[in-house]
């Protein structure tokens, strides 16, 4: 009786074993024809191509967003470097407005200093001293202007620089080149790198050409002409 028993047991468990290989072989002929393992070649090669157009587009969405992302980086830094310049612009030309003021005190004390005539000076001692005591403050108020970056230019005897000086006249002169300054009637003033006030001076003529390569190279500090033209202006 027993044995009977053992041999239908072992009869339903070789059955549900066959039972399940079956499923197993039923499922994976499923999944073959899901994946499409039943398929003809062509098929097959627009399964591919519409993937690899799929691929295409991801990769060119990628690399525009990778684009946009170092736009917004360049952008960025470019603001970045212009609030710097705008910071440091502001530190350095701040005063300005105020140093165009204060020149005119300068220009007083140099008027003061040239109408002293030199013969006065010397059957005068009391005018001598205060004429020193001038040009003693003259000198003390040019040093606390340049060091707020303030300097005075007197170009007599250079070449005519239109970026930093004015021509208010002509004057012919054939023993020194053309456009070189031989008189100076209004001394000019640079804040930094930038003309506060160019000079207003008297140019020759009728002298010998200066080349072009002999002549100033600066650039304009205020990115135009302080004498209104390339040329002597007048």
């Amino acid at each position: 009786m027993q044995h009977d028993n053992n041999e239908s047991g072992a009869g339903a468990a070789s059955q549900a074993a066959n039972q399940a290989d079956a499923g197993a072989t039923g499922a994976v002929a499923d999944d073959g024809e899901v994946f499409g393992l039943e398929m003809g070649p062509e098929q097959l090669k627009q399964i591919i191509a519409a993937l690899q157009e799929e691929n295409d587009k991801l990769r060119a969405h990628q690399e525009a967003e990778k684009d946009q992302v170092l736009r917004v980086r360049a952008e960025m830094e470019n603001m970045r470097k212009r609030g710097e310049r705008e910071k440091l612009d502001t530190a350095k030309y701040a005063i300005s407005k105020f140093a165009g003021d204060v020149v005119g005190v300068a220009d007083n004390f140099e008027r003061a200093l040239k109408s002293v005539p030199e013969d006065a000076l010397v059957d005068n001692p009391t005018l001598k001293a205060l004429q020193e005591g001038v040009a003693m403050t003259e000198r003390e108020f040019l040093k606390v202007l340049e060091k707020h970056g303030v300097r005075r230019i007197d170009p007599t005897g250079e070449t005519f620089n239109p970026h930093q000086h004015q021509a208010v006249m002509e004057q012919e002169n054939a023993e020194v080149a053309t456009g070189t300054v031989l008189q100076v009637f209004q001394s000019g003033y640079i804040i930094e790198d930038r003309v506060l006030r160019p000079a207003m001076v008297v140019v020759s003529r009728g002298g010998q050409k200066v080349a072009a390569s002999s002549r100033p190279a600066s650039e304009d500090p205020t990115g135009e002409n302080a004498a209104g033209g390339d040329g002597v202006g007048i």
